[in-house]
């Protein structure tokens, strides 16, 4: 019988996401694309909780329109939505068990992940108002400087509000380039403090891989951080 995690940072009360990521890694160090991940993903939180059911681009109604959710996990007694993001530079190599080659193109826009990550969070604030329910944002990157705080000084940038690199807080109004766009500005209910986790090591340029783990509760307030024992 599976004993539920009482950690609020577990996937429908079943099992830790620092399991399900140290477990994923030992197989599939890297991915070729996000869909990769989702799918591996999803595999491995089955072998380690096989009464969590996964459903993949799970159609969500809110406001009179249609979202689709990445992954929703289905629980005995709870669920969780989640969101992934798969944010790459370029590397070639190969890697995993069994070992495969992959050639990872770079995405290069590092502003527009940002953005599109924190949508994420907010799209889940939207989605997990179930009281039975939470949320995961997660990305995954080899991307140094999405979680590399920016240094001193520097001058300030249009994605600034929208920074996630390791130490910071989201929370509350986001504006794009100060709100001159205001159709990028994100409303944030909760309250996020932003911790990077390491995932795998590879040789080469752009070989650090880590990830961001963003949990959504179901009163909008929560933490970035992978869920501990």
């Amino acid at each position: 019988m599976t004993t539920a995690p009482t950690n609020r940072t577990a996937i429908a009360e079943r099992a830790l996401l620092n399991d399900v990521m140290a477990k994923l890694c030992q197989h599939r160090p890297v991915f070729h694309s996000e869909a990769d991940l989702q799918h591996s993903f999803a595999r491995v939180l089955w072998e380690l909780a096989p009464d969590v059911h996964s459903r993949l681009e799970v159609p969500q109604r809110v406001v009179g329109k249609t979202e689709y959710l990445d992954l929703l996990c289905l629980g005995p007694e709870s669920r969780t939505a989640i969101e992934f993001k798969y944010f790459t530079r370029s590397w070639t190599g190969t890697t995993g068990t069994p070992a495969e080659d992959y050639a990872l193109k770079a995405h290069g826009a590092t502003d527009l992940a940002r953005l599109h990550f924190v949508r994420d969070i907010a799209r889940l604030e939207r989605f997990c108002r179930r009281s039975d329910q939470n949320g995961l944002a997660l990305m995954l990157t080899n991307e140094a400087s999405l979680w590399t705080p920016p240094a001193p000084g520097r001058r300030r940038t249009r994605d600034d509000d929208f920074r996630i690199h390791h130490g910071r807080e989201l929370a509350g109004t986001l504006l794009w380039a100060e709100g001159a766009y205001e159709p990028n500005t994100c409303r944030l209910r909760g309250t996020y403090d932003l911790t990077w986790n390491a995932y795998s090591e590879q040789d080469g340029a752009g070989g650090e891989f880590r990830y961001l783990a963003v949990f959504v509760g179901t009163s909008a307030t929560g933490a970035g951080e992978a869920g501990g024992a």
